[in-house]
């Protein structure tokens, strides 16, 4: 579980969005997105349900109830354990990498990390969770429908879930070594 666990997701679409809301789920304790309008940050954690609600109503994640307003650049260098990047490549950089506070930068979006920032992020101690392994669930679960659209034979939400979670994970342990 996330128990004790503090996430930051820059990107509050189709990625950033799940994401908080899973990690939430799990016991993480979300303390600032953003999306295009801007972001938003509660260092005790967002209420992730209320907000996807907001989201939904109003299009975006800022004028949030309970949070303050934050910068990209402020999000990207919030306190947190996760840091999670998931709008838009090369958004850390040799210029901000450094002041990355989190411990983990698990890449969401396609290459956010420059090749530059992932040698400081390195040489900080950080771990990088490649976007390859990172936000490879969506292509893997599209496969699986096209396989059961071939045999006409659908399988459940849980089995879905429990060959995705097999694949992912023999994937990261295959990097990891």
């Amino acid at each position: 579980t996330y128990q004790d666990t503090r996430v930051a997701i820059q990107g509050f679409g189709n990625v950033g969005s799940v994401a908080a809301k899973l990690m939430a789920e799990d016991g993480a304790s979300i303390v600032a997105v953003s999306d295009v309008s801007g972001g938003i940050a509660n260092s005790n954690g967002l209420d992730i349900p209320s907000l996807l609600q907001y989201v939904k109503q109003n299009g975006q994640v800022t004028d949030f109830p309970k949070s303050e307003s934050i910068t990209n650049q402020e999000l990207l260098s919030f306190d947190c354990d996760i840091l999670a990047p998931c709008a838009l490549e090369n958004q850390l950089t040799k210029d901000n990498a450094a002041s990355v506070q989190a411990w983990i930068v698990a890449e969401g979006a396609n290459g956010p990390t420059t090749p530059d920032a992932d040698q400081i992020l390195e040489e900080k101690g950080v771990y990088i969770i490649p976007d390859v392994l990172c936000n490879a669930g969506g292509v893997t679960v599209s496969y699986f429908e096209w396989v059961q659209g071939l045999q006409s034979f659908f399988w459940s939400v849980d089995e879905i879930n429990q060959r995705l979670e097999r694949i992912i994970v023999n994937a990261f342990n295959e990097v990891k070594s």
